[in-house]
């Protein structure tokens, strides 16, 4: 037997990754939304309502970020803000303490961010479950409290300004900074970032962690090492997240320490809750309806949160799988086809 395939037989979860077939009118009805989101902005929607479709998309690549880690590594964290408000601190401090290219500064901060995520890791894995939660939790509150308090540097709780060059990649800096053109851009990165993650889940690599998250010691045993893949996985989602991060910064074009709050963590798990963690893009359709019912329930009462709660009560009874799971068994051709 190859190893490939006593892999599988430690994971009933990683055999139906790769044994699955592909659900056809799920990629599809996949296909029609991303276009559909293309389409968006020249159908002449109200300002106020793009732009609440571009904070959606920022959270959404920030929830399917956490969504990764759950699907791939089984750890609910706490502390992806300091992954999604590190990036933007750091476009925000390049940009006012450094001579450093725009492009540059826009393009190395959620590389830098990944780097720290993949050495904080190996303290990470150290532990699991609830502790990996409070520990990662302990890091985003630590950088909070930080830039909170810094303000020589980072100006406190008053947040920075960025100050990029007038023209970045070619066009002006007003282009991000537009509810329609930012719109666009960040609505590519989370197409792309789901596209990427949905190949990546099935490759070897896919097959493998999620071999390791159901049964660690039975990957050991056949002669995989296991720590080096789990620390990919949080430094891929900390990049996923980074990115989120990043696109908030140019289009806001200031941040606060409000980005690095644990709140904003505990948001984007409950939103991946929502969509469904089963399926890559499921915690992505989770931002949107969270934002949305946020949105809709703020203009009703300001107490929303209650009705989020209500919400998500109803989801973890009624839909185990989230939304997204519900939208699969919906679609599904076959019993046993895999997840999208």
């Amino acid at each position: 037997m190859s190893q490939i395939s006593t892999l599988s037989t430690a994971s009933p979860s990683a055999t139906a990754v790769r044994a699955g077939s592909l659900n056809a009118p799920m990629l599809v009805l996949g296909l029609v939304v991303a276009v559909l989101g293309f389409v968006l902005p020249f159908i002449g929607l109200p300002r106020n309502i793009l732009s609440l479709l571009t904070s959606a998309t920022t959270t959404a690549i920030l929830a399917t970020g956490v969504g990764f880690l759950v699907r791939q590594g089984g750890f609910s964290s706490f502390g992806h803000a300091a992954f999604y408000g590190g990036a933007a601190y750091l476009i925000a401090l390049m940009s006012v303490y450094t001579a450093l290219p725009g492009e540059v500064i826009i393009l190395s901060a959620p590389i830098l961010v990944a780097i720290a995520a993949f050495s904080l890791s190996f303290v990470l894995l150290r532990t699991s479950g609830v502790a990996f939660s409070m520990l990662s939790l302990a890091i985003a509150q630590a950088l909070y409290e930080l830039m909170m308090r810094w303000r020589e540097i980072a100006n406190g709780e008053d947040g920075l300004r960025l100050r990029l060059p007038r023209e970045i990649f070619g066009v002006k800096l007003s282009f991000f900074q537009k509810a329609d053109t930012m719109f666009l851009v960040s609505w590519t990165g989370l197409v792309l970032i789901v596209i990427a993650l949905f190949f990546l889940t099935r490759s070897h690599f896919g097959t493998l962690t999620l071999a390791i998250k159901n049964n660690e010691e039975r990957a050991r045993f056949i002669g995989y090492r296991t720590l080096m893949p789990r620390a990919i996985i949080i430094a891929i989602s900390a990049l996923i997240a980074a990115i989120g991060g990043t696109f908030f910064a140019l289009y806001n074009g200031y941040v606060t320490p409000g980005l690095l709050h644990w709140s904003l963590s505990g948001e984007a798990l409950i939103i991946a809750i929502i969509g469904g963690t089963r399926s890559v893009w499921g915690p992505a359709l989770g931002a949107f309806i969270f934002v949305i019912l946020r949105d809709v329930a703020g203009n009703y009462t300001t107490h929303w949160q209650m009705i989020v709660g209500l919400v998500l009560i109803a989801v973890v009874l009624l839909l185990p799988n989230g939304v997204s799971g519900a939208f699969t068994r919906l679609f599904a051709k076959q019993k046993g086809g895999r997840n999208v």
